[in-house]
């Protein structure tokens, strides 16, 4: 865990703890040129994800997300490449209005079971600007070299 006295943080972001989620780490910055925050499984013992299997983890903590940001929870690449493991939203998004419990829906997507135990680093959490938008209909959009081509279109 890096010393967050060593670190600057332009925002601050409330955290509450919840009574499951005692003695599990509240999320925090594993290096120091880390961009996600490490977010840990709160769950009470093992939880073992078969393949093809997917299942809402709970964190432990809910959030206060200041208005203008939000948290996007996206998986950790080391259970990604080494297990199949990923986000099956991924990536997530908390609002700056929601406060409820920080979830993370586990998916494997490897050939063999995994074993998530409590405390387990299972996602990370970047906090991102939010642009709003104003949407405007209108007829036709602007002719660009790509035009409607998609899927492929532009090569490998």
């Amino acid at each position: 865990m890096s010393n967050p006295e060593t670190q600057q943080h332009p925002i601050s972001i409330a955290m509450k703890r919840l009574p499951h989620g005692a003695q599990i780490d509240l999320p925090f910055y594993a290096s120091t040129g880390a961009a996600g925050m490490d977010i840990c499984a709160a769950i009470k013992g093992k939880l073992t994800l078969e393949p093809g299997e997917r299942y809402a983890v709970p964190c432990g903590f809910a959030i206060a997300v200041p208005q203008g940001f939000e948290a996007q929870i996206r998986p950790r690449s080391g259970l990604a490449l080494n297990h199949g493991l990923t986000i099956a939203n991924a990536p997530g998004t908390i609002d700056s209005d929601y406060r409820g419990e920080v979830a993370v829906i586990m998916f494997n997507l490897g050939s063999k079971s995994f074993i998530i135990t409590r405390g387990m680093r299972i996602a990370q959490m970047v906090i991102s600007t939010v642009t709003p938008c104003h949407p405007v209909e209108v007829s036709d959009l602007d002719n660009t070299e790509r035009g409607s081509g998609g899927f492929g279109s532009t090569g490998i």
